[in-house]
Formats: C-alpha cells, structure tokens, sequence
C-alpha cells in the first residue's frame, strides 16, 4: 500500500472507523479494544457522529443510554470487569447532554478506568455563536462547558481541524492504556468540525493490535525492598485493585506462600484471594475487618501492592504504626512515593517475581498464628452479623444470603451509602475478581448502572453468569433507568433494592457526631410533611423487569433462586431496619470535619471523642 494513498471522510466518519480498527491482545486472543459505546443523541452529535456510528453499528455496538452520567457508570462497570484491557466509549450532545458525564469522568478518574468521551462542541468558526446550550464566556470565547472535564480527564483535546485526530486519537488510546496514566480521554468534537471532511491516509486506518505495556522494576529499587523485608518481624501485604489490573493474582499469592506473608485486601482488592486462604486476613481500613485492622497496628513493614492508599485503606493514616516502613509497588510513580514508601515503581507482576527473586525470608510463624486467629475471631463475628433470627432486617443479613446462594463466579455490584461498608466487610470471596464495590469516587447510582455494563462485559466472555448489584433506596432514586436500560438490552441484571427508608448511613454518621437526625431519612426532613413509600416492585416492574417484594431473609433466599431461574432482569426488594444491625466492629478512625465550636453539648462531646485519635496519624506526604 503507498503512503500517499488517501481516502476522503468527514472526522466523524474517520474517528469511528479508526476506532474499529484497534485490537488488543488478550490472553492469545486478539478482539476489538473498544466493545462499542453509549449513546444519546441530540443536535450536538446525531447528524454527524451518529451518522458515522450508524455505519459500523455490527463492529462498535452502540448502546441507547437513558441518562448520561450513567452511561459513564457503565462505561466504567465495563472497563472494571474486562480489568481495564478494554474499553467502551460514551457519546454526549453539547451542553447539559456533555455536562452530565462530568460526575462520571470523576468516578472512571479517581478509579483509574479506560474512558473514552466523544462529545459534541460548539462551532469552531463562531459564525452562529450564540447557539443553543452554548455556555459563553464573555472574556475568553474558547472556555466552555467542555473545558470543564480537564480535572477528570487524563487525555483531553478539542479537534479544530480533521486532521488533527491522525495524532490525537493514538494519543488518547495510549493514555487509557497506560497502566501509570490510565483513566478517562476526552475529545470534543464542535459540531462544524465534525462533518469537515479531509484526504486520510488510507495506512492510518490499519488494523492495530494492542498490548500493554509492563514496566519492570529498577533494580536498585528491588534491593532496597528486598533489604526492608528482610529486616522485618511482623510484616504484612496491603493487597490493592492493582494486583487485579496487572493480572497479577497468582503472582501475589504466590510471593505471599513462599515469603509466609499475611495479606489484607483493599476495597478496590476485594476479590484479589478467596476467603478460605490461610494468609487472607482480611479487609483492611474504615470499612474493613477487626482482624486485618489488628494486623495493621502491629505491623512493622507494610508492602503495598497496586493500591493508591486511599483514606478508607489507611483509617486517614492511623491504621498503621507511626514508625513502620512502606514498601510500596505500583506502575504509578504518584502512588510509589506516598507517605515516605520505599518505592518500587513497576508492574506488580514483574516486581513481585523480581522480589522474590531477591529475598531468602518467612515471616516469623508466631506472627502467622496471630493473624490467622485473629482472622478466625473476624469470621466468627461475620457468621453472626449475617445470622438471622429474632432481629431486625440488616444489609448483612441480605449479603449473608446472596453469598450461600450465587454462582462462585457471578459478579457483585456495589457502591456509595452503606452498601459497600457491608460488602466490603461481610462478603466472603468465593472466586478470583469477581467483586466491584465503587467506593473510589464513591458514587451513588453508579450500583444499577455500573452493574449493566458489567454484565456487558460479562456476557463477552462468561454470559452463564449473572451480575448482582446491592442498591439502597437512595441509589436507587437518584439513578435506576438503566433497569430499562438492562432490559432493552437483553443484558439481565439481578437487582436487591434495600430500603431503609432514606440515606441511612449518613443519617448514622450525623448521630455519630453527636447530630440530631435531620433531612437524611424520609421521615426526618421537615419539607416532607407526610413521607410516601416508592412501590419500588411497581416501578421496576413498569420499566420491564421483574420484581417482588419480600419480608425477610428466608424469604429473600427463595426470591433469589427465582431470579437467578429467570432469563431477564429481576428486581427484590426488601426494606431493612436504619438503625439496627449495622457492622459494628472493624472500623479504623476516619477523619471527618466536625464542629469546633457547637452550642450543642452532643455535638462538643462527640467532636472531642473523635479528635481523640488523631494522636495516632502518621505524618507524612
């Protein structure tokens, strides 16, 4: 083929053909990097972009979103579940139809995800200027609504002439591949550009394969480690979503048996060891475990393998002694060097073989064995808080019976309010990967929405599998259409809404600060003078799912193996007490800003218990 060989198209036509181009090898496998896309239409993307998107509608499948900040959701949900290998894009008119990707550009940002937003501008010439939803702003005419995304985009560009995708759009792939950059690309597309055409080259338009990249570890960095190691009596490894992304399970569990390491999961590393492991010692943190907490305070070197450390990992950094060492792993130098860690920037594949590789060393086993009962103490507590009997309906209970009823390799959803606290803490893995609890940006809505694009993704390569999400009420009235959505599809979702009437969990944090319950729960808000019930059965139901109401647990067990017989997308919902039965052990301190100066004597009592731990934080950076 010459090089000088073109083809005319408009830079819509020729973004959408590129993308269907690019390939990534996966497992020996080589399928399209990009699964296709959510959409809705308007002025700002329909006659062009959709005109181009309507062309190769068999390679890149474009899903009929209902809103757009949850079509982001599910990009993200998506991306999760294929451990960021793939990705989906998500197109937005101009104006409010852009401007609501924003909260999802900040979840797939916070958790490092594969994003790819196509989303229409205003006019570049500024001929019509000013257009409909077009946000002007008087003393720069270049700043607009789009410009908002910088912040949550790892890779954003605005396209001013064709030609300038031939370098952009390689760019943005490069980005959301990049183990150490990865996260959301925006590119916005004014909507004149978009049909203007250019002569391409015919070679830019290839099939490309991708892989992604592994950046080994500097050797000096591994000896440093190594050396750490080697000194510690009482070390532990804080497991992160990283070890996930980098595929690098085996490799963890691995370095763990041969080093007699005890390992605690982050939220984001849930699912990175099976529960049964005798070196899983639970999750760690905020809404972690009594037995990995215990480990932390002890321990005298912490390696920490793919996590950001996060203030829900660290207790806002009193979880772990003030003068144990960090010895951190992660392809991310930002995330190496935090808080005075040892650093050991590279893939967690390769530096966990590379460190082990340099280590002659176990873990004392009277360390092993305090772990180890620690952990038996922690699922004993477990085994009691999902019991049920003579109390009121819990979350853990509902998580109890979910967990003795799924498949080992059905996928679970969770995100904001408290849901992801009980998962997080009463969940008991049963297979590698197989749970995403979304509390890096901790997003509400994201449990119904995240969970159709998980079961997307799902449905690729595991389509006998069901994807479950656990939703409170609130979730689900701020963000429930993609039940419809799901529907539409054919992509069956099983859906437990727990309703405890209102935003219960922060309701639980006012108390706990010495508040008085106020506009958290339905019945506490003085705007509400009489509170209604959602018929939540009424509502999925109309939206084409099926649904019941059920009272129990025992009567949720058998609700569930209906929805997991049922070939669509089943809805139970059970209302849950919102003071009672919460996790009440495995909490680290979390830090939280509370009243200084308070004409309530709860509330100054409250603060000054609160402030007591503060003792314990760590300095650092």
């Amino acid at each position: 083929m010459s090089y000088d060989e073109t083809i005319t198209l408009t830079t819509a036509q020729a973004i959408i053909r590129w993308l269907s181009n690019q390939f990534i090898e996966i497992d020996g496998e080589e399928m399209r990097l990009c699964g296709g896309g959510f959409g809705i239409f308007g002025h700002g993307n329909v006659t062009c972009l959709g005109e181009a998107l309507n062309q190769f509608r068999a390679e890149l499948p474009l899903y009929r979103g209902q809103n757009e900040q949850s079509m982001g959701f599910a990009a993200a949900g998506y991306a999760k579940q294929w451990l960021r290998q793939r990705f989906m894009f998500c197109t937005a008119s101009a104006g409010p139809g852009t401007a609501n990707l924003l909260t999802a550009a900040g979840l797939a940002h916070a958790n490092r995800l594969p994003m790819l937003m196509l989303c229409g501008d205003t006019f570049i010439t500024r001929l019509p200027d000013p257009v409909l939803q077009q946000m002007e702003n008087f003393n720069d005419p270049t700043f607009g609504v789009n410009d908002a995304f910088k912040p949550v985009s790892r890779y954003w560009d605005r396209i001013c002439h064709p030609a300038q995708i031939i370098q952009s759009l390689p760019a943005a792939i490069a980005t959301m591949l990049d183990p150490a950059d990865c996260g959301p690309a925006f590119i916005g597309l004014p909507q004149d550009v978009q049909g203007w055409t250019y002569d391409y080259p015919v070679k830019f338009f290839e099939r490309k394969v991708h892989r992604i990249r592994r950046q080994s570890p500097d050797a000096d960095e591994i000896s440093e480690a190594a050396s750490a190691l080697s000194a510690a009596v009482r070390p532990m490894i804080i497991a992160g979503g990283g070890v996930q992304y980098s595929r690098a399970v085996e490799e963890l569990t691995a370095f763990a048996e041969a080093h007699n390491i005890p390992v605690v999961e982050t939220i984001a590393g849930r699912a990175n060891m099976l529960a049964t492991h005798p070196l899983n010692v639970g999750p760690i943190g905020v809404t972690g475990s009594n037995s990995a907490n215990a480990l932390a305070e002890k321990a005298d070197l912490i390696l920490a393998v793919g996590t950001r450390l996060q203030d829900f990992t660290t207790g806002s950094w009193t979880a772990f002694a003030k003068d144990a060492q960090i010895v951190s792993i992660n392809a991310a130098r930002h995330d190496a060097g935090k808080h005075m860690s040892l650093p050991v920037v590279g893939d967690a594949k390769l530096s966990l073989r590379a460190l082990t590789g340099a280590l002659d060393y176990r873990a004392p086993a009277d360390w092993v064995a305090f772990a180890q009962e620690e952990r038996r103490k922690w699922d004993a507590y477990v085994a009691d808080n999902v019991s049920y009997g003579n109390r009121p309906n819990s979350y853990a209970q509902a998580i109890g019976v979910v967990n003795a009823l799924c498949d080992p390799r059905d996928r679970i959803v969770a995100a904001a309010g408290g849901l992801p606290a009980e998962v997080t803490a009463n969940w008991r893995t049963l297979d590698i990967g197989t749970v995403d609890v979304e509390f890096g940006f901790s997003c509400m809505g994201y449990e119904i929405a995240g969970a159709w694009g998980a079961r997307i993704a799902q449905a690729e390569r595991e389509p006998s599998q069901d994807t479950i999400t656990f939703c409170g009420d609130g979730s689900y009235m701020m963000l429930n259409s993609d039940i419809y959505s799901s529907v539409l599809s054919g992509k069956k979702m099983i859906v437990l809404i727990l309703d405890n009437g209102g935003f219960a969990v922060i309701n639980k944090l006012q108390n706990n600060t010495g508040n008085d319950s106020f506009n958290n729960l339905l019945k506490d808000c003085p705007t509400i003078p009489v509170p209604f019930a959602v018929d939540f059965t009424a509502h999925a139901a109309a939206m084409g799912a099926a649904a019941e109401k059920v009272s129990n647990p025992t009567e949720l067990g058998d609700a569930f193996k209906r929805a997991k017989a049922s070939d669509k997308t089943y809805v139970i919902v059970m209302d849950v007490d919102p003071y009672q039965g919460w996790t009440a052990e495995g909490h680290a301190w979390w830090e939280v800003g509370t009243p200084h100066v308070t004409e309530s004597e709860n509330v100054r009592r409250a603060h000054e218990e609160w402030e007591s731990s503060r003792n314990k934080q760590r300095r650092g950076v």
